[in-house]
C-alpha cells in the first residue's frame, strides 16, 4: 500500500532537485501487537523511539505522519510509544497526523491518540478503550493425565491466577482492580488528548466496544475520514513527498532461530508459537 513512500535515504536528493517549494513529511509506520517481544510485527519503545526520533529530526518539515495498524497489546508500551511521540512533537514543534489502516484499537487507539489529528479510512476499526486479561485453566486436563502439580513459594500470593491451580476468587478480584486501574490511564490519557472533540454522552464509549470510522467521527474518536496520500496532498500540495523512515537493521544482523527446547537464537518453537498464537487472538477479535 505505501510501497511508493520516498526512501529516508534519497529524500535529501530530492529536495535539492525539486526546491525549496516542495514539502517532505516523515512518515512511521507502526504496525503489530504491541509488546516487549523484538519479534517482527511488533510495536514497541524499543523498536518505535528509533524511527520517531529519525522523523522529528527531519527540520524542514511541518508536521510528521504516522500509520497506526494495530489490535492493541501491553498498557505500558502503548502509553511509552505515546508518551514518546508528544515529547517529540513538543520539543520540535512538529504536528502529528495519525492515519489508521484497518484498526487502531485497544492499545492501537492509545497511541492514535498522541496524534493532534486522527485520520481513518471509513472502514478502519478503532476505539476497544478497555483492559483485557485472558488465559487457560488446565486443572482438569491435568487430573485427567494423572499429573500432580508442585508448586513451592514465599509469599502468599506469589500463585495468583496459576492456570494449574483451581481459581481463587481473591485472585480474580485482585486482577480486576489491576484492570480497573489501568482503563482508568487509558480513559484518562483520551480524555486529556481528544478534549472536547468527545462525545462524552455517547453510550459505551469507554465500555470496550469498537466501530468504524465512519460511525466513530460521530463519537468525536476520529477527526476525518481519508488516507495519507489525499490527505497531505490537500494541505501540503500536489508535490508533497512522503518520507518513509524505517528500522535500521545491522548488515550482519543474523534472524533468530527457533530451536526446540534450546536457547539458539534466544528464542524457541513453542515460544514462537505462542506468541503467535496471541498475536492472532488480538487481530481475530475485530475480524482480521
Amino acid at each position: 500500500m505505501h510501497d511508493d513512500l520516498t526512501d529516508e535515504i534519497k529524500a535529501p536528493w530530492h529536495a535539492r532537485l525539486l526546491g525549496r517549494d516542495n514539502v517532505q513529511i516523515p512518515v512511521v509506520r507502526l504496525t503489530g501487537t504491541i509488546e516487549a517481544s523484538q519479534k517482527p510485527d511488533r510495536i514497541n519503545i524499543a523498536s518505535a523511539a528509533p524511527m520517531l526520533k529519525r522523523a522529528f529530526k527531519i527540520k524542514n518539515a511541518p508536521a510528521v505522519a504516522i500509520i497506526i495498524n494495530s489490535p492493541g497489546g501491553s498498557p505500558v508500551q502503548s502509553r511509552m510509544v505515546a508518551k514518546y511521540i508528544r515529547d517529540l512533537a513538543k520539543e520540535k514543534d512538529k504536528k502529528v497526523l495519525v492515519f489508521v489502516e484497518d484498526v487502531a484499537a485497544s492499545g492501537g487507539y492509545f497511541i492514535a491518540s498522541a496524534g493532534d489529528e486522527i485520520i481513518a479510512d471509513p472502514a478502519s476499526i478503532v476505539g476497544s478503550i478497555g483492559v483485557i486479561s485472558a488465559g487457560f485453566g488446565f486443572v482438569d486436563a491435568i487430573e485427567k493425565l494423572g499429573v500432580s502439580r508442585r508448586v513451592y513459594t514465599a509469599g502468599e500470593n506469589k500463585s495468583t491466577l496459576d492456570p494449574f491451580l483451581p481459581e481463587d476468587p481473591k485472585d480474580v478480584e485482585r486482577l480486576k482492580k489491576l484492570q480497573l486501574d489501568v482503563h482508568e490511564v487509558f480513559k484518562d490519557y483520551v480524555k486529556e488528548r481528544r478534549g472536547n472533540k468527545l462525545n462524552l454522552e455517547q453510550e459505551g464509549l469507554f465500555s470496550g466496544e469498537f466501530w468504524t470510522a465512519k460511525t466513530a467521527i460521530e463519537f468525536g474518536l476520529v477527526d476525518a475520514l481519508g488516507d495519507i496520500y489525499e490527505t497531505l496532498k490537500k494541505r501540503y500540495g500536489k508535490k508533497v513527498k512522503l518520507v518513509k523512515i524505517e528500522e535500521k537493521r545491522g548488515f550482519f544482523s543474523m534472524p533468530r532461530i527457533p530451536f526446540l527446547g534450546g536457547q539458539i537464537g534466544q528464542t524457541s518453537l513453542s515460544d514462537d508459537m505462542l506468541s503467535t498464537l496471541k498475536a492472532q487472538a488480538h487481530w481475530s477479535r475485530f475480524g482480521l
